[in-house]
Formats: C-alpha cells, structure tokens, sequence
C-alpha cells in the first residue's frame, strides 16, 4: 500500500512538468555580439594588461635587487646584509600586496568589471526574464555556464529573440548583409 501511495505521489508531482515551458540561451554568444559589452571587455584586458606589467617590472626589479644582493653578500657586513635582506622582502611584499589589490578577490579588476560589464549583464538578464514571462517560461537555461546540458532541441534556442529585445544583431547575420 505505502508504494502504490508513494508510486501516485510521484506521478502527480511530476504531471505539472510536462506543461512547463523550457528554453535555454547562451549568454555568452549573446554578450559577445553586444558592441558595448565588446568594448567593456576589451578595456578590461587592456588595464589587466597595463596593471600586470606594472608588477611584472617590480617583481623585475625585486630579482635584480636579490641577484645584486648574492654578488655583494660576501663582503658585506652582517648589519648591511640584514638591512638589504629586509629591503628585498619588504619590496616583495610590496609587490604581492599590489598584485592582491589589482587581481584579487575584490581587487580593482574586480571592481572595474562591476562597472563596466554588470550594467550590460543586467540588462541581459532583465530582457530574458521579461522575454520569459512574455512567452511563458517556466524556465530558461543558460548552456554558456557551468551546468552542462547534453542536448538542446534549437527549437528552444530564444537567443535571437533576446538580442532582438536588446536591439542587438548577431555578427554572423551582420557580416551576411555585407
């Protein structure tokens, strides 16, 4: 009895997926055809670039503070030495604690990408819940992320109608009008 209780159970609770509605986008392919989001990337890697040569020439210039040091330790005094030793960690630390303010959990890079990138995320997110809703969704995929979706009927592919919301054309329908 208590299976044929569990059995109907089951069944009733899963009849209400059959009438949902899935879809699912790639949100990277939707974000890469957005100009702005483009040009917001592409400034991204620009200052990651600038600021990782900036501590790629203090690292430089910490080695050639050490390498100096090994040629000079021998004949230096013991209170020199410490106070070079001293020299050469504080520099590095130095270093570190600018690559941790840079590149760290919420170093600058972090925050700039808060600037530049999440106000177009936003907007992407907001158009495909309004889309979602419009057409109603129950839910709506992301195949871009992490969750792994095996396979995907292109039937329910709305990335289109999203970047159409967003006034966004794909590059490959932009390059064929050309």
């Amino acid at each position: 009895m208590k299976k044929l209780l569990a059995i109907v159970l089951i069944a009733f609770m899963t009849l209400p997926v059959f009438g949902q509605k899935y879809a699912y986008i790639d949100s990277e392919y939707i974000l890469s055809n957005m100009p702005d989001y483009v040009e917001a990337q592409a400034e991204l890697d620009r200052i990651a670039a600038e600021w990782q040569k900036e501590i790629e020439k203090q690292f430089s210039s910490i080695d050639s503070m050490y390498k100096k040091y090994q040629v000079e330790a021998i004949t230096l005094p013991d209170n020199m030495k410490k106070r070079r030793e001293d020299a050469i960690i504080a520099a590095e630390q130095s270093a570190k604690d600018l690559q941790k303010k840079r590149f760290g959990k919420d170093g600058d890079l972090f925050k700039k990408r808060e600037e530049l990138v999440k106000p177009i995320q936003d907007r992407v997110f907001t158009a495909i819940d309004e889309y979602a809703k419009e057409k109603g969704y129950a839910f709506v995929f992301d195949v871009a992320g992490a969750m792994t979706i095996i396979y995907a009927d292109p039937k329910w592919d709305i990335n289109d109608q999203i970047m159409q919301k967003l006034g966004v054309t794909a590059k490959d329908d932009a390059e064929e009008d050309d």
